[in-house]
């Protein structure tokens, strides 16, 4: 019987070619929140072509996949992403902003790479299995709107992940490493207040202005900033303004804001108090607010076993190995940023600057920033499983995220070698688990640790409904 846990790497390298492949279809074929169906459709072909059994539909959203492999023993969830944003449609391969549509969709996440890479590692891993003869089971799961649907969230609420041992992950980046497990809680909520129509002129007083409350509201939630915590974050966005016309009383307005916060219990107190908010906006300007949540995340939680067993795998593994041709076309991507971009993203992860325009080390275990932080639905996982996630070098260091140099470098050979060595930490962390039943007790009991002394509460309540027509 073979127990070479590392006999799962030469699985990664067996395959990897057609996963590049995947990933250059996806990126070719972006798409929004809910409506992945080409990235869903291609994940679930690959999954049956390797011998998994697919679910389709997961939880009720078109989009969400699961595929599994195995049999027995403990059941490992590999999480992948594929979905894109919009306004970032770029053409690959070049170092200068140029659209393939104007106003298009683009992967300024990296998220094509995201979920090939996290099937070609259960592909890997259901192999091993299968030559090793250990009872375990690998679970491939197509998890659509990361960017701001929260679909994971809705996963965890239909019990997808209740069975599950343990949950690995990554993204991709700028740098290599296990960084700190921190993100913020956060939830989407929309507000749409109801008045009443006017001429604006002839009888302004029997108009009851739904616009005018949603400014009053942008104004109470700008004082009360000053009366939060430092880490928190509100955004919003004026979905509705009422119409074109200043010369009618708008009788309807829609405003979308996005309440972040440290942890859920900090995020659940800021809620409440933009509700109130909103309440007294419409109560000041007489008219009615309608409120609805349409998404959330909890923060991430991180498991030191787990987190030491991928940083042990990525330090043998090694950073990945750039060529001249990689870093020539890193550089001119660095050309279009300020040099305070560059610095500013080796703070983050609290190394030295390097001239070299591609990170080739493996960062500290858990380094990096509680500053600056963002949100992602993976947090809500970790809250049901141990989860754990890396992060591998794809683009150029300075690279932002949600940006058009991040798009053209989406199909680059560099992100292909981090592909690879994203799929080799996962997979390794996989077998790890499967062949050791001290690493898996271990993460179970840290989990539990946390969890008895942090009750959950799921971001989305029990009545949100996936926003399916977000997108549109």
């Amino acid at each position: 019987m073979l127990r070479n846990t590392k006999g799962v790497w030469d699985r990664v390298d067996a395959h990897k070619s057609k996963f590049f492949e995947l990933s250059d279809r996806i990126w070719d074929h972006p798409e929004l929140n809910y409506t992945e169906f080409f990235a869903a459709n291609e994940h679930s072909r690959m999954l049956a072509a390797e011998g998994f059994s697919v679910k389709e539909a997961l939880a009720e959203i078109p989009t969400a996949i699961m595929g599994e492999a195995g049999e027995g023993g403990p059941v490992i969830a590999i999480l992948g992403e594929y979905d894109a944003l919009p306004g970032l449609s770029q053409e690959a391969g070049i170092a200068e902003e140029r659209p393939l549509i104007q106003g298009g969709l683009g992967h300024g996440c990296g998220h094509n790479l995201l979920g090939s890479a996290s099937l070609l590692a259960a592909v890997a891993v259901k192999d091993w299995l299968a030559q090793s003869g250990l009872p375990g089971r690998v679970r491939y799961y197509g998890c659509p709107a990361e960017e701001g649907g929260s679909s994971k969230s809705f996963l965890v609420r239909a019990g997808a992940f209740d069975d599950a041992d343990v949950a690995i992950c990554w993204h991709p980046s700028g740098f290599t490493g296990v960084f700190l497990p921190m993100s913020l809680a956060c939830a989407e909520i929309e507000f749409t207040f109801h008045g009443r129509a006017a001429h604006a002129s002839v009888a302004p007083h029997l108009g009851r202005s739904a616009l005018d409350a949603v400014e009053l509201m942008s104004v109470g939630v700008n004082y009360m900033r000053e009366h939060m915590p430092s880490s928190a974050r509100i955004h919003y966005a004026l979905v509705e303004g009422g119409g074109i016309s200043p010369n009618v009383v708008q009788p309807r307005a829609v405003v979308r804001h996005l309440v972040r916060a440290l942890n859920l219990g900090e995020m659940w107190g800021l809620i409440e108090r933009v509700k109130k908010i909103a309440e007294g906006a419409a109560l000041m300007t007489e008219t009615r607010v309608e409120i609805k949540q349409l998404s959330g995340e909890a923060n991430l939680v991180g498991n030191r076993p787990l987190e030491e067993a991928m940083q042990a795998n990525l330090l043998q593994l090694g950073a990945p190995e750039f060529d001249r041709t990689d870093k020539e076309f890193a550089r001119k991507i660095q050309e279009t940023f300020a040099p305070s971009d560059i610095r500013a993203a080796y703070e983050r992860v609290g190394l030295p600057a390097d001239p070299e325009p591609l990170c080739e080390q493996i960062c500290p275990l858990n380094g990096g920033s509680s500053d600056g932080l963002g949100s992602t639905d993976v947090g809500t996982v970790s809250w049901v499983v141990p989860t754990v996630q890396c992060r591998t070098t794809c683009f150029a260091t300075g690279t932002p995220f949600h940006s058009w140099q991040l798009v053209a470098q989406g199909k680059s050979p560099a992100a292909h070698k981090g592909i690879t060595l994203a799929a080799k930490a996962m997979a390794g962390v996989a077998a790890d688990v499967l062949s050791d039943p001290a690493l898996l007790s271990a993460a179970k009991e840290t989990f539990k640790r946390f969890r008895d002394e942090n009750p959950f509460r799921n971001p989305i309540g029990p009545d949100t409904k996936p926003p399916l027509e977000m997108a549109k």
